[in-house]
């Protein structure tokens, strides 16, 4: 490990808004009273890599509460610093595997889930690690609120034809579909928030897709 990443390992372990593996599970179902100290809504970032989805979103929207959730703690660094530095009590930053997810978040416990440019998990044999596969899909039925959605962006079309199947396939309610969001009417302020990433993809005239659904 690179002596930058190691030196992000070391800082997070002070971040007052990282809370990793174990510490977590305590706060299950009582992130907003606990962690947060409102009883505001919770909404979710799976795959947060840098955060800088769940930074911005918490700009725009201080009444809300966001969980940043990612393994890699070299990535929730730069979002859990910039939070920081920009005094945005609204956020945290969770460092676990997301397929623990109930470990962490009790039933009911979430308003809204996130999954933004998550990897698509291409080869047939890892199907079952995609963040929309069947297995997830049931996590997040569980501790989401009744008709609480799931947004998905992505560049893949793979995983995007593949959630879409999905969707039909468990009878769940397709709320938003595109596979052209920057061409489409749906591109607002909140879709329109890039990652370095996402930017990288435009540049080179990859279209991106977005799927928003729910389970009622």
């Amino acid at each position: 490990m690179g002596k930058d990443k190691l030196r992000r390992f070391a800082e997070i372990t002070a971040f007052e808004n990282v809370i990793e593996l174990e510490d977590g599970k305590v706060l299950k179902g009582q992130w907003a009273e606990h962690h947060f100290k409102n009883n505001n809504p919770l909404i979710l970032e799976l795959g947060c890599g840098k955060g800088e989805y769940t930074v911005n979103l918490a700009r725009l929207y201080p009444e809300i509460n966001f969980i940043g959730i990612d393994y890699k703690g070299n990535r929730i660094w730069r979002g859990a610093k910039t939070a920081i530095e920009e005094d945005i009590s609204n956020v945290a930053f969770l460092r676990i595997q997301i397929e623990n997810l109930l470990d962490y978040f009790s039933e009911n416990e979430v308003a809204e889930i996130w999954i933004t440019f998550p990897d698509p998990q291409p080869q047939i044999s890892r199907e079952k690690k995609r963040l929309t596969s069947g297995r997830f899909l049931d996590m997040y039925r569980i501790v989401l609120q009744k008709g609480g959605p799931v947004h998905l962006k992505t560049d893949s079309d793979l995983l995007y034809i593949f959630t879409v199947s999905k969707i039909k396939e468990l009878g769940m309610n397709t709320l938003i579909n595109t596979d052209d969001l920057y061409k489409s009417p749906f591109a607002d302020h909140i879709l329109s928030i890039k990652t370095y990433y996402e930017k990288k993809y435009l540049a080179n005239d990859k279209n991106i897709n977005y799927l928003k659904f729910s389970f009622e």
